[in-house]
């Protein structure tokens, strides 16, 4: 380790107090409206990234008339690359969701309506979407596709590393950074648990806690069989070159060189309108949904990474098309 230039430090901390992230806001409003201003669908899905074009598709290919809603902002951005999923490994996400949605759009019963949905009602017949621009659609049943919003901790350096060099996925990125120095973000149960994890794909591992270690006697003792360091110092920024990352800088001014570093963050919804409109949650704050990706309020699924744990693309895809399936199967029931 070596010591930063006080210049230097101020610099970039006082960066890291000055971004703040407000929290989102929902837009109130009541818009007028005649009936000749809404659309209706079977059937409509909010999220427009995997799961929700997968959901799309099944549906498509069902002959039922989809829109798909999305605001544009996947959680996965940054990534330039997505792997375990089958002839698309490899490939940017990015490049994945517009071949995606090419496929999808190729089904004359889907249509894809860019913007935020921001309320969402139980009305007769099914359901009423609000748009940020006041437009109006009415479906049978919803599909939340809608995903999750990383909650970064306030670090100057680590948004533009997310994704890149800062890394949630040993399964999604593990690979490309075997057997490297890599550093692991976490303390305590949740720490421990991602350092075991991670000593699959490389022995060279550090626990950064950033702070105080909550780890007990024993785990400490478990990591440090394993040749596992633990730094306890509090970070205070992280150095990097275009989203690269090159050294872990502490409060006290020294650093750590390091290319590869894991974190698993906490997360919130990106949408509050399956809390409004009743949905069950689980401990972890993912939508609560059964085998078949069905809420506990009838006419609502989710699928995707609001729904689902284990966040990959594969994974979202496959319980789209779940989604998409039972959703059809649902709209049929109640009419046959």
């Amino acid at each position: 380790m070596k010591t930063r230039s006080r210049r230097i430090f101020i610099k970039q901390t006082g960066l890291a107090l000055g971004a703040v992230m407000l929290p989102l806001s929902l837009v109130s409003f009541k818009k007028q409206y005649t009936m000749k201003d809404v659309s209706f669908f079977d059937v409509i899905i909010i999220g427009g990234s995997y799961a929700g074009l997968s959901a799309g598709m099944a549906l498509g290919r069902a002959l039922k008339k989809v829109l798909i809603i999305d605001s544009g902002y996947p959680c996965n951005i940054q990534t330039p690359h997505s792997h375990n999923f089958l002839t698309q490994d490899g490939k940017a996400p990015k490049e994945i969701a517009t071949l995606g949605k090419d496929e999808v759009l190729k089904y004359e019963t889907v249509q894809f309506h860019e913007g935020e949905a921001v309320m969402a009602s139980k009305v007769s017949g099914g359901f009423e979407v609000c748009m940020l621009s006041g437009i109006i659609f009415k479906a049978k049943k919803l599909i939340f596709a809608s995903g999750i919003r990383d909650i970064q901790p306030q670090l100057n350096g680590f948004s533009a590393c997310w994704g890149k060099s800062i890394i949630h996925c040993p399964f999604c990125h593990g690979y490309e950074v075997k057997n490297r120095p890599t550093g692991i973000l976490g303390n305590g149960d949740a720490g421990f648990e991602f350092a075991k994890m991670i000593s699959n794909w490389t022995q060279d591992l550090i626990l950064f806690t950033n702070g105080p270690s909550t780890l007990t006697p024993i785990q400490m003792q478990k990591l440090q069989s394993y040749n596992i360091s633990i730094i306890e110092k509090p970070i205070a920024y992280f150095e990097h070159k275009e989203g690269y990352l090159e050294h872990i800088v502490f409060s006290d001014l020294t650093d750590y060189p390091l290319k590869v570093l894991y974190a698993k963050l906490p997360f919130v919804q990106k949408s509050v309108l399956p809390l409004a409109l009743g949905c069950d949650f689980t401990a972890q704050g993912l939508i609560k949904v059964n085998e078949f990706q069905k809420t506990s309020v009838y006419g609502i699924s989710a699928c995707g990474d609001s729904a689902n744990p284990l966040r990959s693309v594969s994974n979202a895809v496959a319980s789209g098309t779940v989604a998409g399936a039972m959703i059809n199967k649902e709209l049929t029931d109640d009419t046959f």
